[in-house]
This record gives C-alpha cells, sequence and structure tokens, in this order.
C-alpha cells in the first residue's frame, strides 16, 4: 500500500455494522474521519454512530461500487466477509486493508495452519477432513481426544466438537454437518494467552503486551493484561506475530490466539485479521487503543505507544448479563463499553467491562 496519509476528513469504509465496526468507527472520529458501514442489517451498532451505513449484502456488486467509490481506505470487522467481495473492492481500484490474501487464510483453517507453520509459527498438528473414513484414519494418527472443527465460519465455539474416541467419529461427523473440517490434535497447554499486534503500511510493526484468556462454554469470558509471563514467552510470542504479519504482507491490527506450553513454548491457535475481543482491555489499559491503532494502520498513519499504563481485566458481558449496567456504573475501577445492540440473547456479546487496576 503506497501513497500519502489519508488527511482527516478523508472517509474510511467498514464492512461489517457489529460492536467491532462500532468501536473502529468511534476511534476513526476522534482523528477526524468520516466513516460509512456496508452491513446488511439496518440500523446496526456501527451505523448508529458513523456517518452514514449501505444497506446491503456484503456480496452486493452495487453496494461495494459505491463504497469502493465513496472511500479512500476500506476495512472489516471480522473475517466471514466473503473474501470475493473484497477482490472485487481492489479490482474496482479501492484500497483495502487487510487485504485479500489475509482474509482467504483465515477463512480456512487448513490453509491457515498451513501459513502458520510455513512461517515458523507452530500449531497442533493436524489434517484435512472430507469425509467419515478422512475423519477415522486422522484419529488413528493424531490419537484421542481431538477436535472437530468445520475448516470455514464457526466462532465462539460453533462448529466444532471434541471426538473422544473412534466410537464417537461418525456421530461427529453428523454433528458438523458432514462439512469439510479439520481434526486438531489435542493441546496440553498451561493457560491460553493471545498477542494483538499491528504493521503500518511502511512495514513498522507495533506489539501490546501479552493477555491472559479465561474461556466459558467457548466464548472469551475474561482477559488479563498485561499477563504474568516471563521474558522468553514475550520475546517468542512476539516474534509470532511479527512471522505471521510479514508473512501475510499485512497492514493493520492482527489478533494471535496461543496455547502456553510453559518454559517460553507456544503453539498458535488461530490468528484473526482484525481487531480483537481479547483485546479490549487495550481501551483502558493503554494511550492508544487497538481500535485506533488499526484506523492509524489503515489510513498510513504511524502506528501509536503499545506499552501499558494499567492492568487491566476485561470482562464480556453476555446476553442479560448487559443488565449489570446499573451497579458497574458506580464503580471507580469499572469502565463500561456497551454495544447498542437491541436484543439480549443468551451467549451474545452485548458489552464489555474493563476493571482497572495499578500496574
Amino acid at each position: 500500500m503506497a501513497g500519502p496519509p489519508l488527511p482527516p476528513g478523508s472517509t474510511l469504509g467498514i464492512l461489517g455494522g457489529g460492536q467491532l465496526g462500532r468501536m473502529l468507527s468511534q476511534a476513526a472520529s476522534r482523528l477526524g474521519f468520516n466513516v460509512v458501514i456496508l452491513d446488511p442489517e439496518e440500523n446496526s451498532p456501527a451505523g448508529r454512530v458513523s456517518q452514514g451505513q449501505i444497506v446491503a449484502a456484503y456480496d452486493n456488486p452495487t453496494a461495494l461500487g459505491v463504497l469502493g467509490r465513496t472511500c479512500q481506505a476500506v476495512t472489516f470487522e471480522f473475517e466471514n466477509v466473503p473474501a470475493a467481495s473484497v477482490e472485487r473492492l481492489v479490482e474496482g481500484g479501492a484500497v483495502v486493508a487487510p487485504g485479500p490474501m489475509a482474509l482467504a487464510v483465515a477463512q480456512d483453517r487448513v490453509d491457515e495452519k498451513t501459513f502458520l507453520n510455513g512461517v515458523g509459527a507452530t500449531t497442533v498438528d493436524f489434517a484435512a477432513v472430507d469425509s467419515l473414513d478422512d475423519l477415522l484414519a486422522a484419529l488413528d494418527r493424531l490419537g484421542a481426544p481431538a477436535l472437530l472443527k468445520t475448516r470455514r465460519e464457526g466462532y465462539d465455539g460453533k462448529g466444532q466438537i471434541w471426538v473422544r474416541s473412534a466410537k464417537m467419529a461418525a456421530d461427529a461427523w453428523h454433528a458438523i454437518g458432514k462439512q469439510p473440517a479439520i481434526l486438531e490434535a489435542r493441546a496440553d497447554f498451561v493457560r491460553e494467552l493471545s498477542v494483538i499486534a499491528a504493521r503500518g503500511r511502511d512495514g513498522k510493526i507495533a506489539v501490546y503486551p501479552l493477555g491472559e484468556n479465561i474461556h466459558k462454554g467457548g466464548v472469551l469470558k475474561t482477559t488479563v493484561a498485561p499477563a504474568a509471563v516471563d521474558a522468553r514467552t514475550e520475546k517468542r510470542a512476539k516474534a509470532i506475530a511479527k512471522a505471521i504479519l510479514e508473512g501475510l504482507d499485512y497492514v493493520g491490527v492482527l489478533g494471535v490466539e496461543l496455547f502456553d506450553l510453559g518454559e517460553g513454548k507456544l503453539l498458535v491457535n488461530e490468528i484473526a485479521p482484525r481487531v480483537h475481543n481479547t483485546g479490549h482491555w487495550t481501551q483502558d489499559g493503554c494511550v492508544c487503543d487497538q481500535f485506533e491503532q488499526h484506523i492509524r494502520a489503515i489510513a498510513g498513519w504511524p502506528l501509536g505507544p503499545t506499552a501499558a499504563h494499567t492492568r487491566v481485566e476485561m470482562t464480556n458481558l453476555l446476553g442479560d448479563e448487559v443488565d449489570q449496567w446499573k451497579t458497574l456504573a458506580p464503580k471507580a475501577d469499572a469502565r463500561l463499553h456497551l454495544y447498542g445492540k437491541a436484543e439480549a440473547r443468551p451467549g451474545r456479546k452485548m458489552g464489555h467491562v474493563n476493571r482497572v487496576k495499578p500496574l
């Protein structure tokens, strides 16, 4: 991505109108940018805080043409946007960051793990699964229990099932809809960590301190950052992030989920080519949070500082937990971030709270 930095007053486009798009739009507004959202849902959370919203499907060619002509740079808030849509924007002359390669790699779990191992970011052992026979052969090689996931889509624990023995194989294959899949060997890890990193148009890289994550029911519940890690672990995580960013010729913020095996040994669980739930702590723990960092990167601005000035415990508010705002709002150490979603369905991310503590 060449060209001068985009000046304030430029228009940025975001594919996706959920909470990540909302917080990206808010960060862009602080820097003086205008934002246009493309999302099929009318009155989306991001659309309500932006200059405008195009209400259309992500693959609508007319909508993509308008977005590309209107915006000086386009990004996306989630990785299930059709890669073909991003390619169409690029072919039409739009500046899109991250680019189509990052999106395509992250959308297919087999391609993702193949890429990661290719750049030295080691993962668990895995096998592609396209049939029940493939699954049985993979179980024989990788052992059980092993985790079966659909190759594409699926998030927050959806589209995956543990296969605890060969006897479960047929039921597991049916449970994921007999879709192309990946079988992942079990990782004997101590805890899950994550690292949020960014790469600018000029190739410079900025990495935030690691976070330690706790999941509940396959959904992230809490991130504590900066995580208590030794220098060897921190160094390895930063090297992994750098290898991924450079391998994808990436521009923007990237989330990397890691299995901590202890003694500085890390395996990559998965990557997200976007701002990430485990980076929400940066909103109240850093001078430049992950959302501003992403906007800086795609606009060609210098990357901001990533050092933590405060220890943060980020907790997702799921479903009717959002009603806790009444008790959280008076607390001096709690910073509320609510997403403006109308319906509090069970397990739906409605907001998060950052509890700040001295380092």
